[in-house]
């Protein structure tokens, strides 16, 4: 008894197997899925590993977030001497915070604690006000940048971050460290 065909019309024509890609689709098919790959290793090492408190490199089980997206870790030395910053305490608001003598940043590390003191525009310069008392840097970004893109991250009390952001525009902000 002959087979159907595989259209299915009640022709008594053999039935065919699809082909099988040829060599070329098959060539094709591998310079995709590596090209691919390198993509996937190109753009995973721009990102720093991410490392212990110890500034050792961690082990992060699959599918668990590493942390990159956050601020932190921009402006790092290579020899990764710099702490990571600090996550943000419970009951706290992070506040960025462009200092007027932004050569501070470049003796402040996360975990120190600071006031935050404003000089309100068209006040002079013995009229600051403080803003937050001791406040927690969670992390700095761009000690070294001469660009002015360089900033402190603190965490303040949601009343103190108010106070910091309502402030005139053309204020000037600065800090004091604390021992």
């Amino acid at each position: 008894m002959a087979a159907r065909s595989a259209d299915g019309d009640g022709s008594l024509r053999p039935f065919r197997w699809p082909r099988r890609p040829g060599g070329a689709a098959l060539l094709r098919a591998v310079l995709v899925a590596v090209l691919l790959g390198l993509a996937v290793i190109v753009l995973d090492a721009g990102r720093p590993a991410p490392t212990t408190s110890h500034g050792r490199t961690a082990t992060v089980p699959h599918g668990q977030d590493t942390g990159r997206s956050a601020p932190a870790n921009r402006d790092r030395a290579a020899d990764g001497d710099a702490p990571a910053a600090l996550p943000l305490p419970s009951g706290f608001v992070g506040v960025p915070v462009r200092l007027a003598e932004p050569a501070a940043l470049a003796v402040l590390r996360p975990g120190a604690r600071v006031d935050l003191l404003v000089l309100p525009a068209g006040r002079n310069a013995g009229e600051t006000v403080l803003v937050a008392a001791d406040a927690l840097v969670l992390d700095v970004v761009g000690g070294h940048a001469l660009d002015g893109s360089s900033a402190l991250y603190l965490a303040v009390r949601p009343d103190q971050a108010q106070r910091s952001v309502g402030q005139p525009e053309g204020s000037r902000f600065s800090v004091v460290i604390r021992g």
